[in-house]
């Protein structure tokens, strides 16, 4: 039997319990209320921007552009109320580093494997040199730092995917992030409808098309879409090596992260900053690697996922629009996109050369 003091420590203590969990509840259900309002806005832009995509001249421009279009107009014509700024901050930020992570699924370390070591070495180099080559030619055209290393790893990467993932460790602005976009989308689009007409000109059979597409080529969706014109054995080349680069993303994350970052980039009187070495979202993008590498993923469940996955990127980037400023992005001029071009143009020429001379 329990005496009178512990009867009432127990009922204290349980009382205490109680009053946590609903405290609890109460936040939760605050926080749900604050971000609401900006997240379904950014959920109606990423449907909206979904069934655009539909319509035959719009087809090849991805979802994700689409809906920062969308959300940029939106920002720029009508302003973006307070009430939507938490959440679209969540969109932006949350919401994109989970379908980071989702990403990882989409890939094995089998598939990898499957490429060969040369096939794996010709995308390092090529994901590599151009980063370095994208970062020395900003430089030299004057570009700003945080805007060149978004321009570089949209480009030597996935496209959008790895300019927002890059952006959690380099920094920029979300003018500098759209800007980035933007150009890794358009020139990617174009890559995507010139590749194609290439292949017998270069003298390139289906894998050396397909390895070809999956380096230089920026987005998954156009790596497919132009791998796929060659024949079976091209696109599936093109998405293998695509979705390798991709995985390369951790890596080049992390290695950016490391990176002292420049006197200018900082201002004079702060020293150089170091951004965290490893953010969550990279491990989670190998662990979801691993993942689908040792558990068997139903090809229905592999589908549902990879629609998420490009859903919460759309989304993401339709809140990303919502927080960009078009004059801004006038003010940076036609230097940054000259940057794109020459970057897109590098990735492509070094991977043709490496192609014709080691694979």
């Amino acid at each position: 039997m329990l005496d009178t003091k512990q009867t009432n420590d127990l009922a204290k203590g349980r009382a205490s319990v109680g009053m946590i969990n609903s405290s609890t509840i109460k936040s939760w259900i605050d926080r749900t209320a604050v971000i609401a309002p900006g997240l379904i806005v950014a959920l109606l832009i990423a449907v909206v921007a979904g069934s655009l995509r539909r319509l035959p001249l719009v087809s090849v421009i991805s979802p994700m552009m689409l809906a920062m279009l969308i959300g940029m107009t939106l920002h720029n014509v009508a302003g973006q109320p307070s009430w939507m700024r938490d959440g679209i901050l969540f969109s932006q930020q949350r919401l994109l580093r989970i379908a980071i992570v989702l990403l990882g699924l989409q890939l094995t370390f089998a598939e990898i494997a499957s490429l060969g070591a040369i096939a794996l070495v010709i995308l390092a180099a090529a994901l590599s040199s151009t980063f370095v080559f994208t970062v020395h030619v900003a430089r030299f055209l004057r570009v700003e730092e945080k805007l060149a290393k978004l321009i570089a790893a949209g480009t030597c990467v996935c496209g959008a995917s790895s300019v927002v993932a890059a952006n959690a460790v380099v920094g920029g602005k979300e003018e500098d992030v759209t800007y980035a976009v933007a150009c890794v989308t358009i020139f990617g689009t174009i890559a995507m409808l010139l590749f194609p007409l290439l292949p017998d000109l270069l003298q390139l059979n289906a894998r050396e098309f397909g390895l070809w597409t999956g380096s230089s080529v920026h987005e998954i969706a156009q790596v497919v879409a132009a791998s796929f014109q060659y024949g079976q054995i091209a696109g599936e080349m093109g998405t293998v090596a695509k979705l390798s680069r991709v995985m390369m993303l951790a890596p080049l994350v992390l290695a950016i992260g490391l990176l002292p970052r420049s006197g200018a980039e900082e201002g004079a009187a702060e020293a150089p900053r170091r951004a965290p070495a490893a953010p969550w979202f990279v491990l989670g993008f190998v662990a979801a690697t691993s993942i689908n590498s040792i558990a068997e993923i139903s090809v229905g469940l592999k589908s549902n996922l990879i629609w998420l996955t490009t859903f919460l990127l759309t989304v993401a980037l339709a809140a990303m629009g919502m927080n960009t400023d078009l004059a801004k992005l006038r003010r940076r001029g036609f230097r940054p996109a000259l940057v794109g071009s020459l970057a897109s143009i590098y990735i492509g020429v070094f991977s043709l050369a490496c192609i014709k001379l080691f694979y």
